[in-house]
């Protein structure tokens, strides 16, 4: 891990939400020690106010935007409001710079008012997905996945997909042990495939009395092991069409493909962590061979195992 500070600018703008506001603090900078030196910053220094009716004081105007190299722009409730004109252009300037631009839930309206989503698959909260589409037609708005990673630009849905996303951006800055861990210590799901559902119809949901947790956390311990629908749904006390049922609508993504991220995140691990060749890497994760290994890296991750490792290998 560089030791390097990696600096991120937190934008609140008027009226923002303050749970969305703490959640890059509350990621970002914890006792595991990650060198992100996060920011709040306004349009202006000082107090900003809130939707929850209390201010937060920004600590920089938009001139923190200038060295950072993350900036978040968080919630805020006046979304379909023109921004002032110099708040756009802090946010065209520090991506023309090459700062990774992060919106939360409705932020993403913030980066689309500064043309910065023009072109690009994006996502924002599941309620207001119709409206992002209808202001910014250039936008490709995709409003079934968690967030939306375009490399220089990241958007995510609302509220708990801030926690996925900023535990996203930990992952892909210094691999998944460390982005678990993190997890461990903020108590939050260790890692929810952006591709997840954000909207899950609970009408639809068969009664499962106790939820799918225990079954979940069952198949984590046992991911070297052949597991099937059926396993799991045994374990669960329930049928395999109920499991399958119960699965999507309480995770938003099927049991094969849960499974299968959930082998891809612990390979990662595993390469950070040891020294070991791809097959025993494979065979342990569950993956079964280094050809299937690379191929679902390649699926999900667009990258080879051994060029994952020399990234987050230090």
């Amino acid at each position: 891990m560089s030791s390097s500070p990696h600096r991120v600018a937190v934008l609140a703008l008027p009226r923002a939400l303050p749970m969305e506001v703490g959640m890059p603090f509350q990621v970002l900078v914890n006792r595991v020690g990650l060198p992100y030196d996060v920011e709040l910053c306004g349009a202006t220094a000082g107090p900003v106010p809130t939707s929850g009716g209390f201010p937060v004081v920004a600590q920089r105007g938009l001139e923190a935007l200038e060295d950072a190299r993350t900036v978040v722009v968080p919630a805020f409730r006046d979304h379909l409001e023109p921004l002032p004109p110099d708040v756009l252009d802090a946010l065209r300037a520090a991506h023309a710079r090459g700062a990774r631009m992060v919106s939360i839930c409705v932020g993403a309206f913030s980066l689309a008012q500064a043309g910065l989503l023009d072109g690009r698959r994006a996502t924002t909260h599941w309620a207001f997905c119709d409206e992002l589409a209808r202001e910014f037609p250039a936008v490709d708005v995709d409003p079934d996945v968690l967030f939306v990673d375009e490399g220089d630009v990241v958007t995510s849905a609302g509220v708990a997909a801030g926690i996925d996303v900023c535990l996203h951006l930990v992952r892909t800055d210094h691999g998944a042990a460390v982005a678990n861990e993190v997890a461990r210590t903020v108590v939050a799901a260790p890692h929810r495939d952006g591709g997840q559902a954000q909207f899950i119809p609970r009408v639809a949901a068969p009664a499962v009395e106790a939820g799918l947790a225990a079954t979940r956390a069952w198949a984590l311990a046992h991911l070297a092991e052949p597991l099937t629908v059926a396993d799991l749904a045994r374990h669960a006390h329930v049928s395999e069409r109920t499991f399958a049922r119960a699965f999507v609508a309480e995770t938003g993504t099927s049991p094969l493909r849960w499974l299968t991220a959930a082998r891809v995140d612990r390979a990662r691990e595993l390469l950070e962590t040891r020294d070991w060749g791809a097959d025993r890497i494979a065979s342990a994760c569950g993956l079964g061979t280094a050809t299937n290994l690379r191929l679902h890296f390649r699926r999900l991750l667009a990258t080879t195992p051994a060029d994952y490792r020399r990234t987050f290998t230090h």
